[in-house]
């Protein structure tokens, strides 16, 4: 078994948001941010933050310098899901897997992100699932490496994830899916909906 820990990609780009959650506006992205990173570095998985320039220093007040990886923007108000999952694969290449990660969904809990990461051992994408919902992480094996450090738009994971079956991971965090779809909405995340497995359309309730 791998011995090296799974990597957290936390993505603060304006653009890597579950839906039902806005976009982060200047106002909201800071402490956002900072709320979700506190989250990841409770769980005590390693984490790379790739956000814009504007929020590089904030996020290294809570992580080393070395962990924060600044995106520019071209002029952009947002970077897109895909740069942002790339840059964050390709600052830590050597793990044998990564949790992608918006930082808009600053109520995951640290025990979550573990159980995801565990569940890299047996499945080569894993997704996070409350009552139903699929939400995040999304947790992706270093199989898949080529393809996400070619990502470079918005809908890129969801079409290389659909060529992948995944691996719902049950949870009693409310904090995977965003606050609509805790309180009873049908919204799924915004990033791809990940495959399922033959068995498991074949059987929902396994």
């Amino acid at each position: 078994m791998d011995a090296r820990p799974v990597v957290v990609v936390l993505a603060a780009t304006g653009a890597f948001a579950a839906q039902g959650s806005p976009v982060q506006t200047r106002a909201d992205a800071g402490p956002q941010l900072l709320a979700t990173l506190r989250q990841v570095v409770a769980s005590g998985l390693p984490v790379v933050v790739v956000t814009t320039a504007a929020l590089a220093a904030l996020a290294g007040s809570t992580v080393a310098t070395a962990d924060v990886v600044p995106v520019p923007q071209g002029g952009q108000a947002v970077i897109n899901e895909g740069t942002a999952i790339s840059a964050g694969v390709l600052a830590r290449p050597q793990a044998p897997g990564w949790l992608l990660l918006p930082a808009s969904l600053s109520q995951v809990q640290p025990a979550t992100l573990n159980r995801l990461a565990a569940a890299l051992a047996d499945h080569s994408v894993a997704y996070a699932q409350y009552r139903g919902h699929r939400g995040h992480p999304i947790a992706v094996s270093a199989e898949l490496f080529s393809e996400l450090v070619s990502l470079n738009a918005d809908d890129g994971m969801r079409k290389l994830l659909a060529r992948y079956p995944a691996h719902g991971v049950d949870v009693a965090d409310a904090g995977v899916v965003a606050a609509d779809v805790s309180r009873g909405s049908t919204a799924l995340p915004e990033m791809a909906e990940p495959a399922v497995t033959a068995a498991a359309r074949k059987d929902p309730g396994s």
